[in-house]
């Protein structure tokens, strides 16, 4: 019978606790930064989600904790939170804190949580902040916006990922976006307090920033090869979901979320940028792979063409995109058993596996299970399945920093 080993999950969330940045802003910015209130309010759709307006006497006026934050109003959806007591609730419905298992915002609950459903390690990425810290980079105040991503990573590497949880709740890291110089700053600033894996967007451009192929982030991409960190694009890290109109039910845009990430891997492959930064790694996450043998055999056949649409492409990209996949890119599953199926033409070694605790598709507490009819169903040999489930986790993010060799 095959086994399944202990379980790192390259995509887990955290519900950022109340205290992140209560307890290390400045005093002058405590009331301005981002704060939890308890409130009595009618919800309704904000820029981002859910906020709920000072209205306690209307019909569907509810009870929230929300984050205020400069102008921004932000409620944590159930969907976020879908574990324990709310899994049977409706996604965007609104909780809380009380109202969430512990463990989408506490430490030790998140560890239990983690033992209860076979998982040694894991990477989290924000709530609050957004996946790539996009509350950040829309904050009129970049003085408080740049000390508000100090004090989130400072958490994280600090409290979040240490003590009980060293070796076990791996440091995923923010930078300020809108400031490159400041960027290269805090990732070697927080690899040389023990983070090496940073979030950034699948698609700067749709963020109003510059895009890969500028060379703007060229810096950035030369501090993460001098620390060895992991560039992380998280489905949603564009603001963007694909939709096929205002009114296409919610299945359209949860079914099609995937797109976000061949955006990125096309992006990616096609500028060059892995000859310029030949050990660069990044990670494209929740975004399943089964696509990928088809957009990288696109990519190679346009480049076949190159000349004929772009200039001494071969200048730039001297061999076929796919080439730079093996060493470079990676995905990550939770129920792609036809992408498992192609792991052939993809590379077993760049498929990664995820249980995106706490949020509502999460396999938790039975990810096992869930990873031993993923394997079967695909067929993996044992050898594949340590690579799937932990071998490559391992290689990428160079867990042996924390003892987690095998």
């Amino acid at each position: 019978m095959l086994d399944v080993p202990k379980i790192i999950s390259v995509d887990d969330h955290v519900v950022e606790p109340p205290g992140v940045w209560q307890d290390r802003l400045p005093a002058r910015y405590r009331e301005v930064g981002p704060r939890l209130v308890r409130t009595f309010g009618r919800p309704e759709p904000g820029k981002h989600g859910y906020r709920v307006v000072d209205d306690p006497d209307a019909p569907d006026a509810v009870w929230v904790d929300q984050w205020e934050y400069e102008d921004v109003r932000k409620v944590i959806p159930v969907g976020e939170a879908q574990v324990g007591p709310l899994r049977d609730r409706y996604y965007r419905d609104l909780a809380t804190y009380d109202e969430m298992a512990p463990g989408v915002h506490t430490q030790s609950a998140r560890l239990a949580d983690m033992d209860l459903n076979h998982t040694e390690a894991a990477i989290c990425f924000p709530s609050v902040s957004r996946f790539c810290g996009q509350t950040f980079l829309e904050a009129h105040d970049k003085e408080l916006a740049l000390l508000c991503v100090q004090a989130y990573n400072d958490w994280m590497i600090d409290e979040w990922s240490a003590g009980d949880g060293y070796g076990r709740l791996i440091p995923l890291t923010l930078i300020p976006l809108w400031d490159i110089k400041l960027s290269v700053d805090e990732v070697h600033r927080c690899a040389a307090k023990g983070a090496h894996a940073v979030a950034f967007s699948e698609c700067p451009p749709y963020l109003g920033l510059p895009s890969i192929h500028s060379g703007y982030w060229n810096p950035l991409w030369q501090a993460c090869e001098e620390t060895d960190t992991v560039v992380n694009m998280h489905i949603g890290s564009s603001s963007t979901w694909p939709r096929t109109g205002p009114d296409s039910p919610g299945l359209v845009p949860k079914s099609l979320s995937f797109q976000n990430c061949q955006v990125a891997f096309t992006d990616w492959l096609a500028s060059g940028l892995f000859e310029i930064f030949p050990t660069l790694k990044i990670a494209l996450t929740e975004g399943q792979v089964g696509w990928i043998p088809f957009i990288a055999g696109r990519l190679d056949n346009e480049w076949e063409l190159g000349d004929l649409f772009e200039e001494n492409i071969r200048t730039r990209l001297p061999k076929a995109p796919s080439h730079y996949i093996e060493g470079h890119v990676y995905g990550c599953v939770f129920d792609d058993v036809a992408g498992l199926r192609m792991r052939d033409q993809i590379g077993m070694g760049q498929i990664m596996f995820e249980t995106d605790y706490p949020h509502g598709d999460t396999s938790f507490p039975h990810s096992k299970k869930m990873a031993e009819k993923l394997v079967t169903g695909a067929g993996l040999s044992q050898d594949e399945i340590y690579q799937l489930i932990r071998g490559n986790a391992i290689e990428v993010y160079g867990l042996h920093r924390w003892g987690i060799t095998r």
